[in-house]
């Protein structure tokens, strides 16, 4: 959304902004400029959204940007007192959002959720051109990223894992992500680092990782804020990471994505600006597991297969790795 919002700012920039925004989210985009933060902590449960509703009962707005369809934001909107609720159109208006709102973007089939980000920026006649980010990122949290990263050796991230939530199989194998680590370092002398949460999913996939890997790997999944992270993807040469947040955090520090796409599709979920290094085994799920197409079947429908991302390969991501370090300037060692 953050490009949305430095497309407002740079075409009225007399506007004020408030975002309304989760409190881990906001551990991410703390400090953005101009922008009033209200946070909403869910593990307070009523008490978090009371604490929302004391900070705004008494004041009214001009435009209220519904971008988040989903009951918890559809409730909390109730709180907004606005002349104009601009959410989406009805095909996209998820648990019942289009009865919050009392304007709407065009519907337009099958695009990706950042571009329905940018259609509430077209809708108020604002055409974003550039996307700009520009998250900051302190000093501190700067050199955290430069001592894991100085040198001038290529640098893979892998952040193996996504979400824990139920039916969510979108992680690839431990032992896969291994031997993608050693390609990278005996092809292209690249330095490995993982990042990750501190799940214990996560922990037991870096020290799998870690452990099957013949060159040194450092296992930074547990150890970082995201802003540190965030810092970390701004000087990765590249990262390797399923359909998850990290893919987008790489796009806005400017940093490739191989996307590992089998349960989701990537036309509508995956990183904005490397489509064409994302390993997308999609269609074949989709045929698999529905017997249809990907124009056959609703857009943006998972696929809740166990061992759909055992379709991607090693030797998939081999070949997307290599364009990525291609694109980047970065040669093997044999030559």
């Amino acid at each position: 959304m953050v490009p949305v919002v430095r497309a407002i700012q740079k075409a009225w920039p007399d506007t004020k902004l408030t975002w309304l925004i989760g409190k881990v989210e906001h551990e991410l985009l703390a400090g953005l400029d101009n922008v009033e933060f209200i946070i909403l902590d869910k593990k307070r449960g009523i008490r978090g959204y009371a604490d929302v509703f004391r900070q705004v009962r008494h004041r009214n707005f001009d435009l209220m940007l519904h971008m988040h369809a989903s009951l918890r934001a559809n409730l909390v909107s109730l709180m907004i007192s606005s002349k104009t609720r601009l959410g989406f159109d009805r095909n996209r208006a998820r648990d019942f959002q289009w009865y919050f709102c009392n304007n709407h973007i065009p519907h337009l089939p099958r695009q990706h959720v950042m571009d329905g980000f940018l259609q509430f920026a077209k809708t108020l006649n604002i055409n974003p051109k550039d996307l700009r980010w520009d998250i900051p990122i302190s000093k501190n949290d700067r050199d955290f990223a430069l001592n894991h990263t100085s040198g001038s050796k290529p640098i893979l991230v892998i952040s193996p894992c996504t979400g824990e939530r139920f039916r969510n199989f979108r992680n690839w194998k431990a032992s896969h992500y291994s031997k993608i680590a050693d390609f990278a370092d005996s092809q292209y002398g690249a330095k490995i680092i993982l990042t990750g949460g501190n799940t214990e999913t996560e922990k037991k996939y870096g020290e799998k990782i870690s452990l099957n890997c013949q060159g040194n790997v450092t296992n930074l999944i547990g150890k970082t804020t995201l802003k540190q992270l965030l810092a970390l993807l701004e000087r990765a040469t590249v990262l390797l990471c399923p359909d998850s947040g990290p893919a987008h955090m790489a796009t806005a520090a400017g940093t490739p994505v191989i996307g590992l796409y089998a349960t989701s599709n990537t036309n509508r979920t995956g990183p904005y600006k490397s489509q064409h290094l994302i390993v997308d085994k999609y269609p074949e799920a989709v045929q698999q597991e529905f017997n249809a197409r990907v124009s056959e079947i609703k857009w943006g429908k998972r696929v809740r297969n166990p061992h759909a991302m055992d379709l991607i390969t090693v030797p998939d991501v081999m070949e997307k790795l290599s364009k990525a370090f291609e694109e980047a300037g970065i040669k093997t060692l044999s030559t």
